[in-house]
């Protein structure tokens, strides 16, 4: 045999530096064959083929922890993701796109149950080319997942069209056939450890072609999985975490909301109830309430009227409906109404309407709010029933006062006038006396409806020989007008026919008393005249001459003929002469001809005038008894 002429020593450093080079096994496994090629033998080819198994075994111990090196690297980049969780959705595609690299798959996904659908769908997939596979929905127990679920372990099928351990669904097989998938491995997402762990979703990797995954793989896997499921529910606890907060941050608010509205309710307490106490008036709580409320306030009376009013837009009730209408609609409600941008609050004492608040420029007003409006309207109901008495009271002393002054007015003079001073009421001053009578059914609405009446603050009212005496300021108002509209709003506040008769304006004790009789003989002659209103004696035509204290027949002739009067001084005519002639011929044309010495149509043309000026009711029966007692009086006056 022919002796070995090359030895090992190169070999064994080809062998070295293809490991440091991360060869394939190939090229380590072709140096053994080169040395037999090239002669070396015997020992020293014992030994390169040694170094070459060995070189081989550590090639693949290489690979293997280059393998761990790497899948550990995942799982620690996953851990990251999982630390610094923000995006579920971004944490679950990097596991899934980590699962396809490290094993070297075509694609991977994962599926979650719709408890909602009752079955599972693809959350993440990576690799997927068919968007028939993407958007497929899985039901319970269906295909691969649905083993791995109900098993709660892994399940590798080197071809899923042939595996007959699942159950197949001609959805799902359609889907995977669009994808082309062979090789699938799932496993379960667990949380929890043992038999009572729970399943919550399915990650898969999975190839084109038949494959078998080596357990290696499956392991990987199952980390990743549990990277997973950790990560869902971390994210669900998070949710859950901020639910919480969120509900904890809004009970909070309220809590505070509440907090403030009971300390802003505390004080709103305080400032009303200090108002009661300290006889605080109706322009006082409505400041207050305007200011808690930062809104305009007006408070009306039971007609309607604006009592006082606070802040811009408070003055005036405008829009569809009447303060009556409605203060009516809260009044059913039991509870303040909001209509044509206003909040109406009924202030009431029992069943009795005592008058309203009326708030603007707070349409959003809260149930808090709303509770410090209606408690405004007992606050003022109190104001208002306590300004009542008062004033009822100092009516009483007042009509006294009337009694003594209608009475006996020439008693004490002095004594009556300085009483009324005590009472911050000036006998001395001109006023108008109005006698106002109904029926006896509505009496006592009467007197109160009088109270309510009195406009200024140093007029009185009081019930006196069956009627309501009613002193009022002179501000110039004739009295027959005063005694009209004192009429209506009497009628509109007792609700039923008020008549009433005017008279003055009179000063001092003997005047008034003088003034009330001849209002009292004007309200008689009303009555038996069967006519409701207000109206003076003046208003009376000749009853007035006869009722009225100062006989005023050249005022009554006056209204009666001055027409006539006037158009003979202006033209020399005699109209007055010929009406006098055709009323004393009895309305005969022929006699009066021949009574004033012209002809018939002189008179029938003198008639057409006065008809003219007097109007077409002239020779009425009631207005010709007027024509003739002004002429009686008149020629009497020239006589």
């Amino acid at each position: 045999m022919t002796p070995d002429t090359t030895s090992a020593a190169p070999y064994l450093r080809r062998l070295l530096d293809l490991l440091s080079e991360g060869a394939p096994a190939e090229e380590i496994g072709v140096v053994a064959a080169e040395a037999r090629v090239e002669g070396v033998g015997g020992q020293d080819l014992a030994e390169v083929e040694s170094a070459t198994r060995t070189a081989l075994r550590m090639r693949s111990v290489l690979r293997q922890h280059r393998r761990r090196e790497a899948e550990l690297a995942a799982l620690f980049d996953t851990a990251g993701d999982l630390a610094g969780l923000r995006d579920l959705d971004a944490v679950l595609q990097s596991i899934v796109r980590r699962a396809r690299t490290l094993l070297g798959t075509d694609t991977a996904y994962l599926t979650l149950p719709d408890a909602a659908a009752n079955d599972t769908y693809m959350r993440v997939t990576d690799g997927s080319v068919s968007a028939l596979f993407q958007g497929l929905r899985l039901g319970l127990g269906d295909g691969l997942g649905g083993l791995v679920a109900q098993n709660a372990k892994p399940y590798v099928t080197p071809d899923y069209r042939t595996d007959n351990r699942f159950r197949h669904t001609r959805t799902i097989d359609a889907g995977v056939l669009d994808e082309g998938l062979v090789a699938i491995l799932g496993v379960p997402l667990l949380l929890g450890s043992g038999s009572g762990g729970e399943v919550i979703g399915v990650l898969f990797a999975a190839d084109r072609t038949p494959r078998a995954f080596s357990p290696d793989e499956v392991a990987l896997l199952c980390s990743l999985a549990a990277h997973a499921a950790i990560a869902i529910d971390t994210a669900e606890a998070l949710t859950h975490t901020r639910a919480a907060l969120a509900d904890l941050a809004a009970a909070n608010k309220v809590i505070q909301e509440h907090a403030a509205a009971m300390q802003r309710a505390e004080e709103a307490h305080d400032r009303l109830t200090d108002l009661v106490l300290r006889g605080g008036d109706v322009p006082e709580v409505a400041a207050a309430v305007a200011g808690l409320l930062d809104g305009a306030i007006t408070i009306h009376d039971p007609e309607g009227r604006a009592l006082t009013a606070v802040g811009p837009g408070g003055t005036t009730f405008t829009g569809g409906s009447t303060v009556a209408e409605v203060v009516a609609d809260a009044r059913t409600a039991g509870r303040t109404v909001f209509h044509d941008g206003r909040w109406t609050c009924a202030v009431l004492a029992g069943q009795e309407l005592l008058g309203s608040l009326v708030l603007y420029g707070r349409p959003d007003l809260d149930d808090a709010d709303k509770r410090l409006f209606e408690r405004a309207g007992v606050v003022t109901a109190l104001l208002l029933l306590q300004r009542r008495s008062v004033a009822e009271a100092e009516n009483r002393i007042r009509g006294e006062l009337i009694t003594d002054l209608l009475n006996a007015p020439d008693r004490d003079p002095a004594g009556l006038a300085e009483r009324g001073r005590r009472l911050g009421f000036d006998l001395d001053r001109p006023h108008l006396l109005l006698v106002v009578g109904a029926d006896a059914a509505s009496r006592q609405q009467l007197t109160a409806a009088a109270l309510r009446y009195r406009s200024a603050g140093d007029s009185i009212s009081a019930e006196h020989a069956g009627a309501v005496v009613v002193l009022l300021t002179d501000d110039g108002t004739p009295p027959g007008e005063a005694a009209r509209a004192a009429a209506t709003h009497l009628t509109q506040l007792t609700g039923a026919p008020v008549t009433v008769a005017a008279a003055g304006p009179a000063a001092g004790p003997q005047a008034l008393a003088a003034a009330h009789a001849e209002a009292a003989r004007c309200l008689r002659a009303l009555r038996v005249l069967g006519r409701v209103g207000g109206a003076c004696a003046a208003d009376l035509g000749f009853l007035g001459v006869l009722l009225g204290d100062e006989k005023d027949a050249d005022g009554f002739i006056t209204s009666v003929l001055g027409p006539l009067l006037r158009y003979d001084d202006q033209r020399g005519t005699a109209l007055v002469r010929t009406l006098e002639a055709y009323f004393g011929c009895g309305g005969s044309l022929t006699r009066a001809k021949d009574e004033l010495h012209v002809h018939v149509n002189t008179v029938v043309q003198r008639l057409d005038r006065i008809q003219t000026l007097l109007g077409h009711e002239w020779n009425s029966p009631e207005r010709a008894l007027e024509l003739q007692i002004a002429l009686r009086l008149h020629r009497l006056a020239g006589s």
